[in-house]
């Protein structure tokens, strides 16, 4: 097919580089409002459903769709912190982002190492499987045992892969250390001592059926929607360009 080149001509001269660069720096006054206005919110509604709970579970539920909200602005705070794009300060950005990767049940540098492992190798179909959403190609499937393709299938399934999935992954996964990496492994162990001090804590505070009924859909609802906006903007082109316009896109995997 032909190409017009004048149209060529006009696609090089409109380069998005030089529109975005201005966003491309720290600003520390935006950077801590937005520390403030989604950690604040978040703790404040944790104290709603504590106190909603001795009335009606459904103001409970009701509640944790919102916590669920800002848990994920958490998540996107200590991503661009791992990307060491939120402050200036590299010590800035692992401090906030151990505090928020923590929220979300995360080992902050072991999760930053896979996370550049996946930038470095997103669509790239030789080295698939360091975080991302595991997918074959047509003639990998075609050609794989028949239970291959029945655990590609029920993994690829909805109530797998956005139900029941993402939580297991940071709930369960998450405290698995990996087989190499000093930093990456003390991340992880560290992150679970931190997670057994302040889950017994809180059950010691609020009992256990309250931390759970609280804290359960929470986490459901926004692991949920964390991997549906991840395996949606990595795999559906047409959603892809308009997931960039918004800000919210962060590479491109194999689908």
């Amino acid at each position: 097919m032909s190409t017009n080149p004048n149209q060529s001509e006009t696609a090089e001269h409109i380069r998005w580089q030089p529109i975005v660069a201005k966003y491309a720096k720290p600003d520390l006054a935006r950077s801590l409002w937005q520390v403030a206005n989604t950690l604040i919110p978040y703790f404040v509604l944790w104290g709603l459903m504590i106190w909603s709970i001795q009335i009606s579970y459904w103001i409970t539920l009701g509640l944790s769709v919102l916590a669920a909200g800002f848990l994920m602005r958490t998540f996107i705070i200590f991503h661009d912190c791992g990307h060491g794009s939120f402050f200036k300060s590299q010590k800035a950005n692992d401090f906030v982002g151990r505090i928020t990767a923590f929220l979300n049940f995360t080992p902050y540098y072991r999760w930053k190492h896979d996370h550049a492992i996946h930038h470095a190798t997103a669509s790239d179909l030789d080295r698939r499987g360091t975080g991302d959403v595991y997918t074959m190609t047509v003639k990998e499937y075609l050609t794989a045992p028949w239970w291959k393709k029945t655990a590609y299938r029920i993994m690829r399934n909805p109530f797998a892969l956005l139900g029941v999935g993402p939580l297991l992954v940071f709930v369960i996964t998450q405290r698995i250390p990996p087989a190499q990496g000093k930093r990456e492994i003390a991340s992880v162990w560290w992150t679970n001592f931190s997670l057994v001090v302040v889950i017994v804590l809180m059950c010691w505070l609020i009992g256990w059926k309250t931390y759970l009924l609280i804290q359960l859909p929470i986490l459901m609802i926004s692991t949920t929607m964390g991997i549906w906006l991840f395996y949606v903007q990595h795999n559906f082109d047409n959603l892809l360009g308009q997931s960039r316009r918004l800000g919210i896109c962060e590479g491109r995997a194999a689908g």
